[in-house]
């Protein structure tokens, strides 16, 4: 089958950074599914795995990607959830093979029914962001769905990218928290207006007094979804007492001792937990994106594709990589067909 996967941990620059070959067809374990891929998009997690795990010598290639969306090929022995013929979306497990290739296998529990509205292309922008974005407002904040009034505020650090992009969504359309988000350009503050964000501040610059403009010096929930390194150090000032702050990044070090004397608290979110560790809600994720699905095809929520290359190669997984590497991208990249 094809796929795109890399030898050495190299910057985008270099041509060789990617590179098209051939890989065996995988074969289905008994709760897996084998998924004929249509479509692809690429995360901040793509950029950042390729500089860190380089395989080692002799081995093939590694296959990055995550989100993907395709058809259902073949089923294991074990699998309940769906058949032959479905169409899917889903966004894989970072201890496994990535969805850059003709064919990948994944577990049925992180998988969601494709929604029936979108094209392939559009579907293989939401999983990762989707589930992302919904653990971190849901589990880590522990947001209660609903529209009775309770005063409090979202923070949304980095709106306009995948993850900000849905989480301003979920929280507009099934809470009642004002939304804050942050983008430091007009095309990516209107970008977070048009998808449902109250209010819109400036990243680049001090949030607390752009805060207090807005009526909201202190928010209760602050989502660090990029550039926590910048942002962490204003957050002890800007946090509600008892209030949450959650992240996704990776700063090099944050130091929460500030937080004390507030009782904030600060939270991990990872998509990749429930399927690394094969937890016993791992099915959620199923049961998640399905939830996500019907949201689409009932008009509530929309998808965050901007801009689509195709086909998947190595060429244009490049060109996607170092979209990605410059920090500009607007809601999702995707690509489709092979």
């Amino acid at each position: 089958m094809k796929a795109v996967g890399y030898s050495k941990s190299l910057p985008v620059t270099d041509p060789k950074v990617l590179v098209d070959f051939t890989a065996e067809k995988p074969v289905p374990g008994p709760r897996d599914l084998l998924v004929a891929v249509k479509a692809v998009s690429v995360n901040p997690v793509d950029t950042k795995v390729r500089m860190r795990a380089e395989p080692k010598p002799g081995e093939a290639p590694k296959i990055l990607g995550y989100d993907a969306a395709g058809v259902v090929e073949a089923v294991g022995a074990g699998v309940t959830l769906f058949k032959p013929g479905d169409e899917v979306f889903y966004a894989g497990s970072i201890a496994r093979p990535g969805t850059n290739s003709e064919f990948h296998v994944v577990d049925e529990r992180i998988v969601g029914r494709k929604p029936k509205s979108l094209s392939f292309a559009l579907a293989a922008a939401l999983p990762l962001t989707s589930i992302t974005a919904w653990e971190m407002l849901f589990d880590r904040f522990g947001v209660v769905p609903g529209k009775t009034p309770d005063g409090r505020a979202l923070l949304v650090i980095g709106g306009a990218g995948g993850v900000g992009s849905i989480m301003i969504q979920l929280a507009s359309k099934l809470t009642a928290l004002t939304v804050i988000a942050t983008a430091s350009r007009k095309k990516t503050r209107d970008w977070c207006v048009k998808l449902g964000a109250d209010h819109v501040i400036d990243h680049t610059k001090p949030l607390a007094d752009q805060l207090k403009a807005i009526g909201h010096p202190q928010v209760a929930l602050i989502a660090g979804i990029s550039g926590t390194d910048t942002s962490f150090p204003q957050v002890p000032d800007i946090i509600a007492p008892f209030g949450k702050f959650a992240l996704i990044d990776d700063p090099k070090s944050i130091d929460v001792t500030p937080l004390k004397r507030k009782a904030a608290s600060v939270h991990w979110e990872s998509m990749f937990t429930r399927a690394i560790f094969e937890t016993p809600d791992m099915i959620g994720q199923h049961k998640l994106l399905n939830e996500v699905s019907a949201m689409i095809d009932g008009g509530l929520i929309v998808t965050t594709a901007a801009q689509e290359l195709s086909p998947i190669n190595a060429a244009n997984l490049i060109k996607a990589h170092a979209q990605i590497e410059s920090a500009t991208t607007i809601g999702k990249l995707v690509l489709s067909g092979w």
